[in-house]
């Protein structure tokens, strides 16, 4: 049973960095940039916002430390690319959530 728990509580630490990671509204807008190409450097990435170098690289470090983002060091140019899977993750478990917070069969709250 502790197991279980350890698990569960395993998974809900992964959701939760991998949420935070999905809350500033720059970084949402670098898995766009991201999503639309195979992959990039931090300089194609920049070109197409509005924000510093290192700012850009800074939340790209966020996006790879929570598994959202995979980076591949190159001598000339490092490459980053979104993990697809990942993102499926995220949206499963907080489909999971949803329905264990708010299952369909409770009525409906009237204000």
């Amino acid at each position: 049973m502790a197991e279980s728990s350890e698990i569960r509580c395993s998974d809900s630490h992964a959701m939760a960095l991998r949420l935070a990671a999905l809350s500033h509204p720059a970084r949402i807008e670098i898995l766009k940039r991201l999503s639309a190409s195979h992959c990039c450097s931090c300089r194609e990435v920049v070109d197409h916002l509005d924000l510093a170098q290192s700012t850009v690289s800074q939340h790209l470090k966020i996006l790879v430390e929570a598994g959202l983002v995979r980076f591949e060091a190159d001598r000339q140019r490092s490459r980053y690319a979104v993990d697809h899977a990942a993102l499926e993750g995220v949206s499963a478990s907080l489909t999971r959530l949803v329905n264990f917070c708010c299952p369909s069969g409770l009525p409906k709250r009237q204000d």
